[in-house]
């Protein structure tokens, strides 16, 4: 545990060319490898080959994806032909389609009129007796043409061929139309109700005279069109298991992986070399994960190649590491600087909990993170933050919103608001010197011990002398005393002009310094929201008691709204309070992200239904 990330250690990794795809599924497997090319050999992995392969299959997938079984996930082992084997599974793609697309086109043909008849049916049943005989409208001809048309309510147009008879029948947001009249109006007609995105729905032949069998023909229709759209899907399922298409399918989406996720890796004819960072400080993970699947490799750590940024590791306990999502919205902390993990564990759950201080709130919030951990990993704070309210809930004796169930510990935030506020107050300028002394750890890490002592240790000493004011104000002679010492080492350090840089530091001390005062005042609004949520937590008491009989849904719904509302603005609160009031005291993050190779995984595409 230490507050400083580490550099990823470089590794070099040689194996055969057979055993590539092995070692890279092996390296992806343990987590901790970031892979990097680094080499002068002029011979590359084939990637552009593999796009272009790559890129017929997305064609490919986009006309028959949704007729894709799902894919066999595919791992490679020794001797797998990791750059060959794609080109003989695109080929077996290619093959399928070939023999696939009558199959498909019936298929979509069966769809289009299992839906048609679907909507006959509709028309069929809601029309009744009055509607009109669709066996004589389908066999309308040939001077004259029937149709029927779906189309959205209200829809039709309003000049109609005058000779075209037709028949209105609204059913459930929808308007059916049944026409009959001479083909070249009927002609006229299609195009206005094309215009409409009106659906034309086909009048099958050898529909029945008898208006009161037309339902039972349509569902005997509807049966055929399933039981051939099934028998059709079998044959397609009998084609994949022909062309090894699951298989095929699992190759490609490993070739897609490799190209995703893996440099322009050098090779020859007979041997890989695998390059990249390591998130372990040695090599025995790597080792027993290549050693488990029986691969032949040489492996070593050694000095990063020149003018390479090792990313940064960060190497927190398990009950840190969910707090590490608040320096990453900054960036990810450099190898010389403070990783704030293990103190936000502290600071942040402190400030969430004193804002929302109630011992039943504070427990359905560390319910609600526990329970949604796994579907959001930043909801996992809320547990601590929960926990910690329901502490700060006991100290002020509110639970349910309510201060007459428990005695406080400490008093009730309503009582003492100066006390509240003070507190707050007190706890943000603890917190702004624990920025100012990791800012001089990193100046240690530096190796700049000596240039902190000689400036910003006087503006902490400064900084001290003004807040110490409200304990002693004998304190208040640390301000010019820290004025002096930053003033004087910042012109020892500077060498040259050193008159200038006088100068320069009186003008950064005095900006500084008001930071540091409107930094700390900003965590009075910490006591100011506790004081808030202490507010509406009264009110929504006294609107429960002036509801009468409806006195417990009324509370209950009041902290059901307390805990939603509250709750998001506290963590914005406490969000905001370690971006710009704490991080800015010593972090940049400038530092480069560890970003682990990924495992291979088979996405499966939809069917189509």
């Amino acid at each position: 545990m230490t507050l400083r990330p580490a550099s990823a250690s470089w590794f070099e990794l040689l194996t055969s060319r057979e055993e590539l795809g092995a070692a890279l599924d092996c390296l992806a497997t343990t987590g901790v490898v970031q892979l990097q090319a680094y080499s002068q050999s002029e011979q590359r992995l084939a990637l552009p080959d593999l796009r272009t392969v790559l890129a017929e299959h997305e064609t490919l997938a986009r006309r028959y994806g949704h007729y894709w079984p799902h894919a066999a996930a595919s791992r490679p082992g020794p001797q797998h032909a990791l750059l060959e084997a794609p080109r003989e599974a695109l080929e077996a793609v290619r093959a399928w389609a070939a023999a696939a697309d009558p199959l498909i086109a019936e298929l979509e043909g069966l769809a289009q009129s299992a839906e048609d008849s679907r909507l006959l049916g509709d028309l069929a049943r809601q029309g009744g007796e009055s509607l009109a005989r669709l066996d004589r409208v389908a066999g309308a001809g040939p001077v004259l043409a029937g149709r029927a048309y779906m189309l959205a309510e209200g829809g039709a147009p309003q000049a109609l061929p005058a000779k075209v008879l037709i028949q209105r029948i609204p059913i459930e947001g929808r308007l059916f139309l049944v026409a009959v009249g001479p083909a070249e109006d009927i002609a006229v007609l299609d195009q206005a109700l094309a215009a409409r995105k009106a659906h034309s729905i086909p009048l099958p032949e050898g529909l029945p005279a008898d208006p009161a069998a037309l339902a039972a023909h349509i569902e005997r229709r509807r049966v055929d069109i399933a039981a051939r759209e099934k028998s059709a899907r079998a044959e397609l399922d009998a084609l994949a298991r022909e062309h090894n298409l699951p298989a095929a399918l699992g190759e490609l989406a490993l070739a897609a992986w490799l190209v995703t996720n893996v440099p322009d890796l050098p090779v020859t004819e007979h041997f890989a070399w695998i390059t990249g960072w390591c998130a372990d400080a040695d090599d025995a993970r790597l080792k027993a994960a290549l050693d488990a699947r029986g691969l032949h490799y040489l492996l070593r750590f050694t000095n990063a190649p020149e003018d390479s940024i090792p990313p940064s590791v960060l190497r927190n306990p398990a009950w840190a590491r969910p707090f590490e999502v608040f320096g990453r919205l900054m960036g990810v902390p450099g190898t010389r600087e403070a990783d704030p993990s293990i103190v936000l564990a502290l600071i942040a759950p402190l400030m969430f909990g004193y804002m929302f201080g109630d011992v039943v709130q504070g427990l359905v919030v560390a319910i609600a993170g526990f329970v949604l951990r796994d579907r959001l990993p930043a909801l996992r704070l809320l547990v601590p933050g929960g926990l910690v309210a329901i502490a700060f809930g006991f100290a002020f004796g509110s639970a349910f919103a309510r201060e007459d169930l428990i005695e406080p510990l400490w008093l009730h935030p309503l009582s003492e608001p100066l006390t509240v506020l003070g507190t707050a107050l007190g706890f943000g300028v603890m917190l702004i010197i624990v920025g100012l002394l990791l800012n001089a750890l990193q100046f240690h890490w530096r190796g700049e011990t000596a240039r902190w002592l000689a400036t910003d240790a006087g503006l902490l000493v400064a900084y001290l002398g003004i807040v110490g004011t409200v304990l002693d104000a004998r304190a208040l002679w640390a301000l010019p005393l820290g004025l002096a010492w930053s003033l004087a080492g910042s012109a020892l350090v500077a060498g040259k002009d050193r008159l200038g840089a006088l100068g320069h530091a009186a003008g950064e001390a005095l900006e500084r310094l008001l930071q540091l005062g409107v930094n700390t005042v900003s965590f009075v609004r910490v006591g100011a929201f506790a004081l808030a949520h202490a507010g509406l937590s009264t009110a929504v008491v006294g609107i429960a008691d002036a509801s009468g009989q409806a006195y417990w849904p009324v509370l209950v719904i009041g902290n059901v709204a307390i805990i939603a509302l509250e709750g998001l603005v506290v963590g914005i609160q406490t969000t905001r309070l370690i971006l710009f009031e704490f991080f800015i005291r010593f972090l940049t993050a400038q530092g480069r992200p560890f970003e682990p190779l990924a495992p291979p995984e088979s996405e499966p595409l939809p069917r189509s239904k």
